[in-house]
């Protein structure tokens, strides 16, 4: 613990409504970090169940576990998110949702390519599990390096993978809106930054039967809003990068 100290802070965010069921083995996964300077903010976002219970055991316990609430559901994961920017004392911010979790490394390396290559955004490969936890060798390889351009064709960034450096991004939010993440990411590399890959896999995203992103339709419903509302693209441009978004889904999933 001595040597964190000296070793720049991260801060990761965790929305929660209700993850009583996986929130125990998603701070499980932070803890077992071979990067221990982290903060972790568990933003309880209206829950009814016990996982407020279940964050405050571990923040108890745990001085870098911090519990914070909105009051009542927001029915988005940007309010709970922002509220974790808002209390973030660390250089560096990554989220993780509390029904995802972390691969041990993934901290110290991606901290290791922000000082070697000096990226603003640093992700990597991820793995899909049912909601059993079980893996179906569903791994998502992502590019080895994403600046605007590239984004715009699909959002190849998991969000569960990315950490970012504050310092260069300043204090940003979200919006709430489907896809905020992907809008996120766009909105920092649109200054003409660039993400880099770890090329290695380093998180477990649980996909759920109920997720809103399973409904296609109201998919590339959100990706014209972001290109046509949000970054005030002409709508010959907004239907190129849509139909590159739609080509990127159908090779996401066949794979």
């Amino acid at each position: 613990m001595k040597e964190a100290i000296n070793k720049p802070l991260v801060s990761i965010i965790t929305p929660c409504h209700n993850g009583e069921r996986y929130l125990k083995e998603c701070i499980e996964t932070v803890k077992s970090q071979t990067y221990q300077n982290w903060e972790m903010l568990i933003v309880d976002d209206g829950s009814t169940d016990s996982s407020a219970d279940i964050i405050l055991s571990y923040s108890n316990n745990d001085s870098r576990i911090k519990y914070l609430k909105t009051g009542k559901a927001s029915g988005s994961p940007a309010k709970p998110r922002n509220m974790g920017i808002d209390a973030a004392q660390g250089e560096y911010i990554a989220f993780l949702d509390c029904d995802d979790m972390w691969l041990p490394n993934k901290l110290e390396r991606q901290l290791a390519l922000f000082e070697d290559k000096h990226p603003v955004i640093v992700f990597s490969n991820y793995c899909k599990i049912n909601e059993k936890g079980e893996r179906h060798n569903k791994t998502v390889i992502a590019p080895n390096k994403v600046d605007f351009k590239k984004l715009l064709r699909g959002n190849c960034l998991g969000n569960l993978t990315c950490v970012y450096d504050r310092n260069k991004v300043g204090n940003i939010r979200q919006k709430k809106l489907g896809h905020e993440d992907y809008l996120f990411w766009l909105t920092i590399l649109k200054e003409g930054s660039f993400a880099l890959n770890t090329n290695t896999e380093e998180a477990l995203y649980r996909e759920m039967n109920n997720t809103v992103s399973s409904n296609k339709a109201k998919v590339y419903k959100w990706y014209w809003h972001i290109f046509r509302k949000e970054l005030k693209m002409s709508w010959i441009y907004s239907a190129y990068y849509l139909c590159h978004c739609g080509v990127r889904a159908i090779l996401k999933y066949i794979k």
